[in-house]
């Protein structure tokens, strides 16, 4: 049953990195194959309960003797998947309440001012203004909050198609990277914290150098490529300064509580020990308390429909992304509980003589099964280091240990290796319609080299050069 669920992944992967041919919507894809999945697991999982839970399952066998006909199924479904089901719940909610914050922001303007700072005739100070943007709200924001912010602004701005995709790529690329530095950046460093695995102080000091590193190289790579001047839209009216409706003290004010408050979350989580997602809620509540206030006037007139057609989109492709996170996510944690993955790590663990081998691969593998699923498999494997049989490894599996530190950034690069890596780059294909093999010509050679580079620099540093 095991290859008959990889083999429905697999085929599901294929749909979605092909969805410019068939036009198949790859949230339709990826819900239907989750769902598929679990139904196979459930419905052929004796087996792997009793490999997996056979001292839970004979508790609750003693515990349900009346229900002993489906017990299999029923334990499955009350035991395991629940689990899953909580660990997606929380980062689809964290995402949700993100990017409704920069919704809010972006309606009121609080955001304009970036197209500002866009607008110069060098392709290339443009890359490189756009890559330092991403990557300072990628670190505060989300991976895929800022992915969607920031291909909305390019769309509107640039022209010419294959320039968009090259921008659209560092986009991603960035996103992915620079969220990797901060809990709060991505969904895998946003499980490794609420899992006590790592600090957001001991994740920043010792991935910030690396992953400036290694994101400086691949950055440089595209940006050689680049052409010398650049095309803007021709309906693309320049910033005055005044195109919010909100007085400019009304704009810094949600900006402040919007991006300020986002920081504040790990103090809320450490202060309240309630999940993430709970503060940036309250972050949430209180600006839109705000954009009511501020916006009072002009919501009972009807005017704000007028400047609402783009956040409308936003709103839909927002579901969009939040309904295949979650269909990738079932899929591949069905994939998880046949013990398969489990069992690969495991082997891996064991040939392997240092934590930057085992990071190292497992970042590989992320790259086709995504940095969620491979940190998610990692978590449940070597969250209790005596697993791998290596006294040597003990120190590296602590609390900010080397590995979780290393899984965070192999994972980020891994992920970015291929479109199908993360949830940023499968909204890429969906917004820009880049290809697969269009991103795996131009973008992945690119990105390895990168993953080298910051690697070998985080190991000179963690060796005390």
């Amino acid at each position: 049953m095991t290859a008959v669920i990889l083999c429905v992944i697999l085929a599901g992967f294929l749909l979605i990195a092909t969805e410019s041919f068939h036009r198949i919507n790859k949230a339709a894809v990826a819900m239907l194959v989750g769902v598929l999945c679990w139904m196979l697991y459930i419905g052929y999982g004796t087996d792997y309960v009793l490999q997996q839970y056979a001292t839970q399952f004979a508790d609750f066998l003693s515990e349900t003797p009346d229900r002993k006909v489906h017990a299999a199924k029923l334990f499955i479904a009350e035991n395991v998947f629940v689990n899953y089901i909580q660990q997606g719940a929380q980062i689809v909610f964290y995402l949700l309440s993100t990017m409704s914050i920069v919704e809010v922001l972006t309606n009121n303007g609080c955001f304009d001012f970036l197209k500002e700072w866009l607008r110069t005739r060098s392709t290339r100070r443009f890359f490189w203004i756009l890559s330092l943007i991403t990557f300072l709200l990628s670190m505060n924001l989300d991976n895929l909050t800022t992915v969607v912010l920031m291909l909305g602004i390019v769309r509107v701005m640039i022209k010419e198609e294959r320039l968009r995709w090259v921008f659209g790529c560092a986009i991603v690329i960035t996103a992915n990277v620079a969220g990797a530095m901060t809990v709060v950046g991505d969904s895998t460093t946003l499980m490794l914290w609420i899992k006590g695995m790592v600090t957001p102080a001991g994740l920043w000091m010792k991935l910030v150098i690396p992953t400036i590193v290694g994101l400086g190289v691949v950055l440089f790579l595209i940006a050689k490529k680049l052409p010398r001047t650049l095309q803007f839209q021709d309906a693309t009216p320049r910033y005055r300064g005044d195109d919010s409706l909100l007085k400019r003290w009304q704009t810094l004010l949600m900006l402040v509580v919007g991006i300020g408050g986002l920081w504040f979350v790990p103090t809320f989580h450490r202060l309240t020990l309630m999940p993430p997602f709970v503060g940036s809620l309250c972050v949430l509540s209180v600006l839109w308390i705000l954009n009511e206030l501020f916006n009072r006037t002009l919501l009972s007139s009807g005017r704000m429909t007028s400047t609402t057609g783009k956040p409308l989109a936003l709103q839909y492709d927002t579901i969009q992304n939040l309904l295949f996170f979650m269909g990738i996510f079932l899929a591949l944690s069905a994939m998880q509980e046949t013990g398969k993955l489990e069992r690969f790590f495991i082997d891996i663990a064991q040939t392997m003589s240092n934590v930057y081998g085992l990071a190292g691969v497992i970042g590989l593998v992320s790259a086709c099964f995504g940095n969620v699923t491979t940190t998610l498999t990692s978590l449940s494997l070597f969250a209790h280091p005596e697993v791998i049989h290596n006294a040597e490894f003990a120190q590296a599996f602590a609390v900010d240990g080397n590995f979780w530190v290393l899984l965070s950034y192999t994972t980020a690069f891994g992920a970015s290796m291929l479109t199908i890596g993360s949830v940023p780059g499968f909204s890429l294909m969906k917004m820009e319609n880049v290809t697969f093999m269009w991103y795996v010509r131009h973008m992945t050679l690119k990105v390895v080299a990168g993953w080298l580079a910051g690697f070998i620099v985080f190991g000179i540093i963690d060796m005390g050069f």
